[in-house]
């Protein structure tokens, strides 16, 4: 819960420039997230809807959110992801993931890892 408050925090703290001006942040209509089974080295990519979830190996992911600079629509993008095991249900992860800093607030699993690639828009 800490890691998730230090998180939101940080994307807060991204978008105030200095002097008082703020960065636009435009909302992407999907999330584009990579998962990985660090057991076998395999990778899944998934375009996921805002609203939305997606089944990444045995995850059941959902992004609330997705947001991304509107200068740079290229560039450092956060979600607001749910990852749920698919079997119990139970939450492994819920908060903002940054793209550039997955570490920052990761998803703690012991089998998989789930991060942020972009948004997207179309």
């Amino acid at each position: 819960m800490r890691r998730a408050a230090a998180a939101a925090a940080l994307v807060l703290a991204c978008l105030a420039l200095p002097g008082g001006a703020q960065e636009r942040a435009m909302q992407g209509s999907a999330a584009v997230l990579r998962a990985l089974d660090k057991v076998n080295g395999q990778t899944v990519d998934a375009d996921v809807p805002v609203g939305g979830g997606a089944e990444m190996f045995g995850l059941q992911v959902s992004v609330a959110d997705c947001r991304y600079p509107a200068e740079n629509p290229t560039g450092d993008a956060y979600a607001y992801l749910t990852v749920r095991g698919q079997s119990d249900g139970e939450i492994h992860f819920e908060g903002w993931m940054i793209a550039s800093s997955p570490a920052l607030n990761a998803l703690d699993h012991n089998r998989y890892d789930v991060w942020v690639m972009r948004c997207s828009s179309s």
